[in-house]
């Protein structure tokens, strides 16, 4: 357990699945009390009973701003000091001028939008007691060029750039706001996003998947446990304020 989460409070967004789940294992297991929130009562219930330490799940939709501020009314009891913006969505995988502007909007709604809005409700508190961390989930993708994914590269180069000027403002009050990049994490999103450029392009899941780890130093993906892992480490590294750390199996990010 690490002495340096214990006592604390960590609400995550997107906890009921994928990385937002591993993440709120990681904190859990390193002695944080966890809030893990999504659209889903039954998911995030899930995540909370896999738990080391007692937990609480909480349903929000971070694109709406009523549902943010009823989350925040909810959790008013709670001196949350780590809030990590996970949820997002990857969005369509086609050119740029077949992406319907609905399917735009949507990527920004949860990916951009719903990081604003839940800072915007939950970093008052943290700036009062002069303490807190934020860390937005970025992407490699956010960095290097990705055919066919325009919406959510540029939702996510949105995402680094709302962290490090949002660390400007709220550094000097004690409040550490970073971004984790990711590279591609072994599971069912990339799965999905392999089955849909194979279908784009004409080759097979195996090969698709093959030409997008080749990037990487370590030939593979990283997996959701490795994410989790650098998120704590991130919470334990005083004077890491406006980074953005790269966990991407050493694909080249730029």
């Amino acid at each position: 357990m690490s002495p340096g989460l214990a006592g604390r409070t960590a609400l995550v967004t997107g906890g009921g699945s994928g990385l937002g789940r591993a993440m709120c294992l990681a904190l859990s297991a390193a002695g944080a009390r966890v809030i893990a929130a999504g659209r889903r009562q039954a998911a995030v219930t899930e995540t909370v009973d896999l738990l080391d330490t007692p937990g609480r799940a909480a349903v929000v939709d971070v694109g709406d701003p009523e549902s943010v501020r009823a989350l925040a009314a909810d959790l008013d009891g709670e001196q949350v000091d780590v809030l990590v913006n996970n949820a997002g969505v990857p969005g369509p995988v086609r050119n740029l001028v077949d992406v319907e502007p609905g399917e735009w909007d949507e990527v920004f709604a949860v990916n951009v939008r719903g990081t604003y809005l839940m800072c915007r409700a939950f970093l008052p508190p943290m700036v009062a007691a002069g303490r807190g961390d934020v860390i937005n989930v970025a992407s490699v993708s956010g960095k290097r060029p990705l055919a066919a994914r325009t919406p959510y590269c540029a939702s996510k180069m949105a995402v680094l750039g709302l962290t490090t000027t949002l660390a400007a403002e709220v550094g000097p009050h004690g409040v550490m706001v970073n971004s984790l990049s990711p590279g591609p994490v072994d599971g069912p999103r990339m799965e999905r996003n392999f089955r849909l450029e194979a279908e784009r392009s004409g080759i097979s899941s195996e090969q698709a998947e093959q030409a997008f780890v080749s990037r990487a130093a370590l030939g593979r993906m990283v997996t959701e446990a490795e994410v989790g892992a650098a998120l704590v480490a991130m919470l334990g590294m005083p004077g890491l304020c406006a980074a953005d750390i790269d966990l991407s199996a050493g694909m080249v990010a730029r």
